[in-house]
């Protein structure tokens, strides 16, 4: 059976077609439904446009891949369920592209991470799976066997985008007043490490693809091979990344070897947020997951 597994992220729209456990296709295109709205709660008209946009031409691959249209999952996460106009929105897709949009709460939207990771790789000893997606953020403590805690936060790169980024390169006052708002708003996940004592971060997708392809251009002069899923990242090579990205302005980040123009501006701030996860929760070793959500949706379906 073919299926297709749309992910409708805030920032980027992903579209995986499997057949069993095969990949068939797979493609990620920036829809940036979050632009624009996503402070105010609301899909924007030029968001919804995109949005459209980038779904036919889903369908349409969907459609050369002989996919049945009972077998298309597309699931919708944090700039979909917070905003005012939602049921406008899903009803818009249904009517124009025949995709049905299941919206998932944060609590499943974190445990299809957990899932989609441990397709990636094993999970021996008690880590935090971080995902930053321009919506939200979700962060899980497990192993190989459970997940201890769990929780989605609203402070996707969108957001802090719209609260922090008023200048390019971003000021240092700004990092500072970050650092403030994580304090306050991470409370729980501070007292669940305190719990758990999780020293492994692993970074699902989103702007950890982008930290693993800069460190491989850097080492190696080419990109990672498609079917390589699970990556170790050193601590200095972070702190190197987060002073390459911090310090310069939009048309210097986008120099880096590796950098891509969908993440170029949002990778400031989700560097902010690592980095305040590192120091504070006191993380000992980095790995990173290209795993995420659409293929725990994958991994759900098979089972």
């Amino acid at each position: 059976m073919r299926t297709a597994i749309i992910d409708l992220g805030t920032n980027t729209f992903h579209l995986l077609i499997v057949e069993g456990t095969a990949t068939l296709y797979k493609s990620s295109i920036p829809a940036k439904i979050g632009m624009g709205g996503i402070s105010q709660g609301v899909i924007s008209e030029e968001g919804i446009q995109r949005a459209l946009t980038v779904l036919k031409g889903f369908r349409e691959v969907i459609d050369n891949q002989s996919v049945a249209l009972e077998n298309i999952f597309a699931t919708g996460t944090s700039a979909i369920r917070n905003a005012g106009n939602k049921a406008e929105f899903i009803q818009r897709v249904a009517e124009e592209t025949g995709i049905k949009i299941q919206v998932i709460s944060g609590d499943e939207e974190a445990e299809l991470i957990c899932l989609g990771v441990k397709q990636a790789m094993k999970i021996p000893e008690t880590s935090m799976i971080m995902d930053i997606g321009g919506g939200s953020v979700e962060f899980i403590i497990c192993n190989d066997e459970k997940i201890f805690w769990k929780q989605s936060f609203e402070i996707g790169g969108q957001r802090l985008m719209d609260k922090f980024m008023k200048s390019d390169p971003i000021s240092m006052r700004s990092v500072q007043m970050m650092d403030d708002f994580f304090r306050e708003k991470l409370l729980p996940l501070a007292n669940a490490c305190h719990q758990y004592a999780p020293k492994v971060l692993i970074g699902s997708s989103g702007s950890f693809d982008t930290l693993v392809d800069m460190q491989y251009m850097k080492k190696k002069g080419q990109l990672p091979a498609s079917d390589e899923v699970a990556f170790e990242y050193s601590l200095p090579e972070f702190y190197w990344a987060y002073d390459e990205l911090i310090f310069k302005n939009h048309a210097e980040r986008m120099q880096i070897p590796g950098m891509i123009e969908l993440r170029v501006d949002m990778i400031v701030v989700a560097m902010c947020l690592i980095r305040f996860i590192i120091q504070t929760l006191e993380i000992q070793r980095i790995r990173v997951s290209s795993y995420a959500l659409k293929e725990g949706v994958m991994a759900r379906i098979l089972s």
